[in-house]
């Protein structure tokens, strides 16, 4: 499974409605903490296996989204389960916390 590409469009079937808890990411190719958060993202997806999804959202390509849920700063990653948001970590992370964090749902 690869990193899963959200739009506006597809946020509520991709995410809201996922059956699996949903990581993610809001970044800008502008932004050089995205640009860092991108491969630890990468990594997660074998140790998660089926268990998560982990999806990206461009701000700039996709602003409604970012705006309904009140991101004002990137990266930021929120954590989604049952159609609802269970977290939010805002700037770099380590893989460690973000795989426990997301294991923790």
């Amino acid at each position: 499974m690869d990193v899963l590409k959200v739009t506006d469009s597809s946020f509520k079937k991709d995410v809201m409605e996922s059956k699996k808890p949903v990581l993610v990411d809001f970044w800008a190719e502008w932004c050089g903490p995205c640009r860092m958060i991108a491969p630890v993202l990468e990594e997660l997806i074998p140790e998660l296996g089926e268990t998560a999804v982990i999806a990206k959202v461009n701000i700039d390509e996709n602003p409604e989204t970012p705006a309904m849920l009140g991101v004002r700063s990137i990266p930021t990653l929120m954590l989604f389960k049952d159609g609802k948001m269970v977290g939010t970590k805002v700037g770099v992370q380590s893989k460690a916390t973000l795989l426990a964090w997301i294991q923790s749902v």
